[in-house]
């Protein structure tokens, strides 16, 4: 299991620098220089950990990602660790880490700064504490604290620690909360969260709003019911669902089949409410470490299904590799297949690029106004090179941290269309559009650029119009 894990955080280590930041890394960085105990659309975690990176090193990308190939690699070595708790050996153990280590999910995850990997490497963690519950109970004050630390990454992760708690109680297992530690990791977990809702209770609840909007298809990456059934498939690798399909059904018939209901009503409830497909992901280290349990038992010391079922694994990690890793050139992205299945690739193309096309378009001392966090934390990380201004945007946290001055009477605009343009200024004016280069379809490729000349009301006035959750 160590040379499983270290060898997957070795692959991760060595692409962590080919393409470019995601978006999300970039607003990562943006709102970790206003650092605050909360944000419209996020606890502080992951700001926190980008602002950290970044006072190490301000231009490695390989350096901001490491939180992140170790929370990546944590989820590895937790799953062996699950497989030892459920009464696997050692090659159960290496078979669970390896299965998790070839996932579609935890290389993607693992290979970008953002709140997935650390929610996943959170939920495997509890799942692994819990089965030592019934060994000793003081584990609770480590769930608590884990919980209570995941919360300042991903309010989600409430919704499936309230469901696995609320299935151990129907499961039988109602004898693990009959102890004080339960209540003592409750109010750490509580403690620890308090600030994240002090804020957003200050601030009229935007990240509800949020979670509406994208719940609503709002995010790039949400899906349909279909889809989001569909995904469920390929999320760790098609040519795994038979082994967590296997888990599923072995966890049932153990005294641990609170993780099997928890995965039922956590797929009906993201399903009905419109979650992302990813949603579900933290659920499948467990299932598939279960899956190696048995299946370990009928490999025994066979080394001609040992080698069968290694060389699936191996494929499932190639395949994985070569869809949610840079691993191809970044020429070769326009016609493959890899843009299609993975839409965060495209996000991470071009953005010094087009922060230099932006340069180049910008009248003298006017200030920039973006459609969405992207464009803005683009600039902020790139513009100083050609001595850009702090940008403006109404996405998300940008539109709290307030609106270009009243005196501006010319704005550059990235991003936002003209029809909307004219109800704000009465000149518009074309300024070019955002090119790649690469002819890749990404989300910034083609948006329009316009000088925004002679406001029609001041800028404060209108910025209630102009916000944006999603």
């Amino acid at each position: 299991m160590p040379v499983i894990a270290s060898v997957f955080a070795l692959v991760l280590l060595a692409t962590s620098g080919r393409y470019g930041y995601h978006r999300d890394e970039l607003y990562f960085l943006a709102a970790g220089r206003r650092l605050d105990w909360s944000y419209p659309d996020q606890p502080p975690l992951s700001p926190f950990l980008a602002r950290f990176m970044a006072a190490v090193d301000p231009d490695s990308l390989c350096v901001m990602r490491l939180p992140a190939i170790a929370a990546a690699t944590f989820i590895v070595v937790c799953a062996g660790l699950i497989a030892g708790e459920l009464g696997g050996g050692r090659g159960a153990r290496a078979l669970a880490a390896g299965a998790v280590a070839s996932s579609a999910l935890v290389m993607g995850a693992g290979h970008l700064l953002g709140t997935t990997v650390f929610d996943l490497a959170a939920w495997s963690l509890i799942c692994l504490l819990v089965l030592k519950l019934g060994r000793d109970p003081r584990w609770w004050l480590l769930i608590g604290l884990v919980v209570g630390i995941g919360l300042q990454n991903k309010v989600l992760l409430i919704v499936p620690v309230g469901v696995l708690a609320a299935a151990l109680a129907l499961a039988g297992q109602r004898k693990l909360f009959a102890t004080r530690y339960f209540g003592f990791a409750v109010g750490m977990a509580l403690v620890l969260w308090l600030p994240y809702l002090w804020w957003q209770a200050g601030n009229g609840w935007p990240q509800w709003e949020l979670s509406r909007a994208i719940a609503g298809g709002s995010s790039g990456t949400s899906d349909s019911p279909i889809m989001f059934v569909l995904l469920q498939f390929g999320l760790f690798g098609p040519l795994l669902v038979p082994l967590w399909g296997y888990g599923l059904w072995r966890l049932w018939n153990t005294r641990w089949r609170a993780f099997p209901l928890t995965y039922a009503v956590l797929f009906v409830v993201f399903l009905v409410t419109g979650g992302k497909a990813y949603y579900l992901g933290g659920m499948y280290p467990v299932l598939l470490a279960a899956g190696a349990v048995g299946l370990c038992r009928w490999l025994a010391d066979d080394r001609k299904r040992w080698a069968a079922v290694t060389s699936v694994i191996v494929v499932n990690a190639v395949m994985s590799a070569l869809l949610l890793l840079p691993v191809l050139p970044i020429a070769w992205l326009r016609d493959s297949p890899v843009l299609a299945i993975n839409y965060d690739a495209g996000e991470t193309i071009a953005w010094p690029r087009y922060v230099e096309q932006i340069a180049a378009a910008r009248p003298p001392g006017a200030p920039i106004l973006t459609a969405n966090y992207g464009e803005a934390g683009a600039i902020e990380r790139y513009g100083p090179e050609y001595a850009l201004p702090t940008p403006y945007s109404g996405h998300n946290a940008y539109w709290w941290w307030g609106p270009p001055p009243d005196t501006a009477t010319e704005v550059l605009t990235v991003g936002i269309d003209r029809e909307r343009l004219t109800e704000l200024c009465s000149i518009v004016e074309p300024a070019g559009t955002l090119d790649n280069g690469l002819g890749i379809d990404n989300d910034e490729q083609g948006e329009p650029m316009f000088v925004c000349r002679n406001p029609i009301r001041p800028w404060s006035q209108v910025w209630p119009q102009l916000r944006t959750l999603g």
